[in-house]
């Protein structure tokens, strides 16, 4: 069955001076004397006082169903942007998580007063763009269609109308999202820490599967947007070619009949900060490198005494690109492309994260520098000259976001909604500047828990987990799956007695026909289906003797994105357009897949199998194949049919984990005890397809003008 898939490897590939100009005057005629000064560059000037700042003037009124207003004044271009904010607490959805992602994609699926259609031809009419989610919606436009885009917005708020068709269709998109994101590494670690950082009982910890989004239902949608959408807990910004006195009237107009309703505040258990260092581990099978989260929950809450210090500190160990995490394991020891940290200030709960991504051999040394570096920020005084580049740097940005008016907003709407200090970000840079070393080192102490940590890493279980027992205060790892759920460390153990690789491959041989039907085989033409962002694509091939040709296309839309062909001993593969012969060498490695019969001829391709034992209710075997590359099959101990294969692939991008899931093994119509897989899973790195066999012909004769 390799064969037939291999091809789609391929496909995963279709698939950040400024010019100063000065005024030179004619030159003076020369004195006698003229004094002169060498100037150190190497010596940076002393920074100034912190400038003053002058934030834009925002006016605010509130209508009389609780909608706060907020207008800032920006005439450059005739445009204005809306944002509605909505401060409420996150529900615990439980058993049907993913309830109000869903709910707010249908926030723009239609109204009482419009469809679908007709809601996006009077978006498209006025050139305007709307996001809606249940925690805020967006738009913008012409400064001329702003009655229009008003009119829009409170349709939607006051009037969205859920249809089942389109609550199915959110449900699909949704389900494909999470498989597409099931296997990749970052979507595993985020998952993983927010279970255990937070707990499945509290909302930051809940995790959006496959098995919640089906207990979603169209009602409880329309629940909560009826419950959670009120103007009473929303707060509106306005930024644009507009004025108070235009706009005030405009609103009242359009939002009055927003109803208020009381809004449920709920309330979750408080986070517990570990105690000591935990180890959680969550396998990739056949994972090349490992990411990993040094992290934990803190209580940091928005405009609090310690926010600015406690930012000033963490981008001096990892917000950037100048950060020590990234200084010391890229810069230093190159065993990653980047390592950063970050601090969640969050007014229920925030988290630090300490992240890297790198290569398995050098988990356990990145670990260890993580913490070291997390330790040294503890023990030791940031030197001066360091700290005033980082404040220097976030002043900078600072001043630069001031240049947005849609900043100057929402800090407005931040010293509301959090009940921060009036003149907070009036006072930013000055409480900036006046960072010391010993309050970094103070925040550090405080905040930064080397020795109370969660490590949670998901990679290779083979290659990485046994590395990793010396991080956990007890030496013990725990072990859970891609959604923070505890599972039993499994580990390869000796097979049988009397079970060995051959007879393993041999018995799979057998339950898919067996070696005299197999030897008919002439020629295959395949055709599995899958679906990738609302296209469905196909997965084409042609083979015979020394002959191969695979395609990937959208038939709906008459494209072929790639196609590959080889006949006999020349080929090429096409791209885009682009035409690109192949290397003898590159032909060579199609071996496997250019012989209609190959699993039977697995001495000849060059192939060997060792069996490596039992893990868990598979077997399994390691292939070596012709070059002494290997990869690994997994075969089910109680049917006898391959069900995996985990392999590494060299891309330009860098090596590349392969993972195939073979299941629904039926016989072949007119081939008569022959079967296939007619359910694949593919995943190469955080490409993933779920592929259904929609066609598959034997021996009906392929010309070899498919070839050509």
């Amino acid at each position: 069955m390799k064969k037939i898939i291999l091809h789609i490897a391929a496909f995963s590939f279709i698939a950040s001076a400024s010019y100063a100009q000065s005024t030179v005057k004619k030159a003076a005629p020369k004195a006698a004397t003229v004094p002169t000064t060498t100037l150190d560059r190497s010596i940076r000037p002393k920074a100034g006082p912190a400038p003053e700042i002058k934030l834009g003037k925002t006016e605010q009124f509130t209508l009389a169903n609780g909608l706060k207003v907020f207008v800032v004044e920006n005439h450059k271009l005739p445009t204005l942007d809306i944002s509605i904010q909505f401060d409420t607490k996150p529900a615990l959805e439980g058993k049907a998580a993913g309830l109000a992602q869903i709910t707010g994609e249908l926030m723009t699926s239609g109204t009482k007063t419009k469809s679908k259609d007709e809601l996006s031809i009077a978006i498209d009419n006025i050139g305007a763009e709307v996001n809606a989610s249940t925690s805020a919606i967006s738009a913008g436009s012409l400064k001329k269609h702003q009655t229009a885009l008003l009119e829009i917005l409170s349709d939607i708020l006051i009037n969205a109308d859920f249809k089942q068709d389109e609550f199915e269709k959110a449900k699909k998109q949704l389900l494909a999202g999470l498989e597409s994101s099931k296997n990749e590494p970052d979507a595993m670690l985020n998952n993983v820490t927010s279970v255990i950082n937070f707990g499945k009982n509290h909302p930051y910890g809940e995790v959006v599967t496959d098995k919640t989004v089906a207990n979603i239902e169209l009602a409880a949608c329309t629940n909560y947007f009826q419950t959670y959408v009120r103007p009473n807990v929303a707060y509106m910004a306005i930024v644009g070619d507009v004025t108070v006195a235009e706009m005030k009237p405009l609103i009242e107009k359009y939002f009055n009949n927003w109803q208020r309703a009381e809004v449920p505040v709920a309330s979750y258990p408080t986070p517990s900060e570990p105690e000591n260092n935990r180890v959680v581990f969550a396998a990739r099978e056949g994972a090349v490198q490992s990411v990993f989260n040094v992290t934990y929950p803190i209580d940091i809450k928005p405009g609090t005494e310690d926010v600015i210090k406690l930012n000033v500190t963490n981008t001096i160990l990892g917000g950037g690109s100048q950060g020590r995490l990234f200084l010391n394991l890229r810069e230093k020891h190159g065993w990653t492309y980047g390592s950063y940290s970050s601090v969640d200030v969050d007014d229920i709960y925030g988290n630090f994260k300490g992240y890297a991504k790198c290569r398995n051999i050098v988990t356990d040394s990145s670990i260890t520098e993580l913490i070291a570096e997390m330790r040294k920020l503890n023990s030791e005084l940031v030197p001066n000259e360091d700290l005033q580049n980082i404040i220097n740097n976030m002043s900078g940005a600072f001043a630069l976001g001031l240049e947005n008016p849609g900043r100057i907003a929402q800090f407005a709407i931040n010293i509301d909604r959090y009940k921060m200090p009036k003149d907070y970000y009036n006072n930013y840079l000055k409480n900036l500047a006046a960072v010391t070393p010993q309050d970094v080192k103070a925040m550090a102490e405080k905040y930064i828990n080397p020795d109370n940590a969660n490590i949670i890493v998901v990679g290779s279980k083979e290659e990485v987990a046994p590395k990793l027992k010396a991080f956990a205060s007890n030496g013990t790892i725990d072990y859970v799956d891609n959604y923070g759920n505890a599972v039993e460390n499994t580990t390869i153990v000796a097979a049988p007695a009397g079970v060995t690789a051959e007879s393993v491959y041999n018995k799979h041989i057998s339950l898919i026909g067996g070696e005299k039907v197999i030897a008919t085989i002439k020629d295959v033409k395949t055709v599995f289906e899958a679906e990738m962002q609302g296209m469905v694509l196909n997965f084409s091939k042609f083979s015979k003797a020394g002959k191969l040709k695979s395609t990937v296309s959208v038939p709906k839309m008459g494209m072929t994105f790639q196609k590959s062909v080889i006949n006999g001993t020349t080929g090429y593969s096409e791209a885009q357009g682009q035409k690109k012969e192949m290397t003898a060498e590159e032909i060579a490695e199609k071996k496997e897949e250019l012989d209609p019969q190959a699993e039977i001829h697995q001495a000849a391709i060059g192939n060997t199998r060792t069996l490596k034992g039992q893990d868990g209710n598979m077997y399994v075997i390691e292939v070596k194949d012709a070059k002494g590359e290997t990869s690994k099959e997994y075969y089910d101990v109680a049917t006898g049919f391959k069900v995996k294969e985990v392999k590494t692939q060299d891309t330009p991008q860098g090596p590349m984990s392969i993972v195939v899931e073979y299941a629904d093994y039926k016989e072949v119509p007119g081939k008569k005890g022959y079967k296939v897989a007619y359910t694949v899973k593919y995943q190469a790195g955080p490409q993933a397809f779920d592929m259904k066999l929609t066609t598959i012909e034997i021996n009906k004769g392929i010309s070899d003008e498919e070839f050509k």
